[in-house]
């Protein structure tokens, strides 16, 4: 695997001359033309052996591209905020938009290098850290992001002796880190474990290049040739998914819902309500909510009472635990990254809940049934949401999907009620009618995710919602019951 690049090839100075100018031309060129064209945004994840020119090669990068368009990710160790976050949340975080350029330091690979260099590293700890690097990397590649991923490497002598170089010079000693000598002491293990994880993470259209780095001239031709190769490549076209099964029948949750519950008197919601509310203020004020992340997903056909149920809900919470979300379409600057990156930024910390008035689940619905994605798209959509969620309660969050439904007379009447009321007027649009008139392909739409995305570990929560009173009772008692589980706490009886 590293055998030409251990051979430390070079170029002498009148061999590179050329290659260099072919090089800042063309980079320029296929920078700008990527950015004209909206395209792909690119990451170029940089790895390799400590002390090798790394951070060389990335400054040449900015400085025979336009850095303006160019964003240098550099991660070291997690902050407190990040390391209480799913793990790849702070990379989705710094995602550059399409068009532009990121440049990855210290990447989602470093624990999957660091167990490869341990002494005797756990096979199975492995296996699972790059699967979720491949699952990780395909959805971004899925969503229009390119990854090309380069691997610096050098022979054993040719690392010591630049290493040495840089030192004896006052002006360069600065370059040199710690872990930069600690590598000819263990140049042998952290070889193996390059090799390892280069083969565990290897993907055919996602390959390792590795990159010869003893000589300066070739390390910056070859870093340069591989950039431009990918700012030159076209996107592959995604594997067409399935089709579904023609006959195949039609899930009927929603159909199948008893309308008709209701609470049967005032009185009875009054007093259930207040119950619920102080329950609820107890748990998220308790000590053990302070670990808990908490994310409420609301879903539903228009005027089924999300924003009521909603109401009640933050009520009994201190508004500096919690942060409410409309989601509407996505702007402008939105669109220019993967769907689910606008969700990543507003996931909360422990101790907190974020409340989306709608979600992710926009492109298996509405961006579905409006064909404002394709069908391999939203059909891809469900195992990347799964995926997405999974990472949430893998880091400890609870999350909780709510579906409110409303039959499609209760629905209408609701509608002249808005049209004729001041103080709701607002909530009727367009829109809204627009949506009515699609009601089953809204409906199927619906039907078959609750199919794909109610899981045993993260199911729907669906309730009728033509009584209002009921449903928010339903969605009340719903978190005080998972928050008693989750933080181990019960009711006296």
């Amino acid at each position: 695997m590293f055998t030409i690049a251990e051979t430390d090839p070079a170029l002498t100075k009148d061999q590179a001359k050329p290659i260099e100018a072919r090089l800042r031309t063309a980079l320029l060129k296929a920078q700008y033309k990527r950015l004209q064209q909206n395209g792909r945004a690119l990451l170029v994840v940089i790895a390799g052996m400590d002390g090798c020119g790394k951070g060389a090669a990335v400054s040449l990068l900015n400085e025979w591209m336009d850095a303006r368009h160019i964003r240098t990710l550099a991660f070291g160790e997690p902050s407190a905020e990040e390391r209480a976050q799913p793990f790849f949340w702070r990379y989705w975080r710094r995602l550059p938009p399409r068009g532009r350029t990121g440049i990855v330091f210290g990447s989602w690979y470093k624990p999957l290098l660091a167990e490869a260099a341990r002494k005797s590293p756990n096979l199975r700890k492995l296996s699972a850290l790059a699967q979720e690097i491949r699952r990780f990397e395909e959805t971004l590649n899925d969503n229009g992001v390119q990854i090309v991923k380069l691997w610096f490497h050098l022979s054993r002598e040719a690392q010591a002796r630049r290493t040495d170089q840089l030192l004896a010079d006052p002006d360069t000693a600065w370059q040199v880190m710690p872990e930069d000598i600690k590598v000819r002491k263990k140049f042998d293990r952290l070889r193996k474990a390059g090799e390892l994880a280069i083969r565990l993470s290897n993907d055919p259209s996602r390959p390792w290049q590795i990159i010869p780095a003893a000589d300066p001239l070739m390390r910056a031709a070859c870093t340069g040739k591989a950039v431009l190769a990918a700012l030159r490549t076209a996107p592959a076209r995604p594997p067409a998914l399935p089709a579904a099964p023609g006959g195949a029948p039609v899930p009927t949750v929603l159909q199948d819902l008893d309308y008709s519950l209701s609470l049967p008197q005032s009185a009875d919601y009054d007093r259930e309500l207040a119950r619920l509310q102080a329950r609820l203020a107890q748990l998220t004020r308790h000590d053990k909510f302070r670990k808990l992340p908490l994310v409420l997903v609301f879903e539903g056909q228009d005027a089924a009472g999300k924003g009521g149920a909603i109401r009640r809900i933050t009520h009994a919470l201190d508004a500096r635990q919690f942060h409410a979300l409309p989601i509407g379409a996505p702007n402008q600057y939105e669109q220019a990254f993967p769907y689910l990156w606008r969700f990543w930024q507003n996931l909360p910390l422990p101790g907190a809940i974020a409340i989306f008035d709608r979600s992710w689940y926009g492109r298996v619905l509405v961006e579905r049934v409006e064909k404002l994605c394709t069908p391999a798209e939203w059909r891809r959509a469900y195992g990347e949401i799964n995926e997405f969620e999974s990472l949430l309660r893998d880091n400890g969050a609870l999350v909780l999907k709510f579906w409110l439904a409303v039959s499609k007379e209760k629905q209408l009447e609701r509608f002249h009620e808005r049209e004729q009321s001041p103080f709701k007027s607002f909530k009727i649009t367009p829109e809204d009618w627009r949506n009515r008139e699609k009601w089953d392909d809204y409906l199927d739409a619906a039907n078959e995710m609750f199919e794909h995305t109610s899981t045993d570990a993260c199911p729907w929560h669906i309730f009728p919602a033509d009584d209002k009173r009921y449903a928010r009772i339903k969605v009340l008692q719903t978190i005080v019951d998972a928050l008693e589980h989750a933080m181990k706490l019960r009711t006296a009886p």
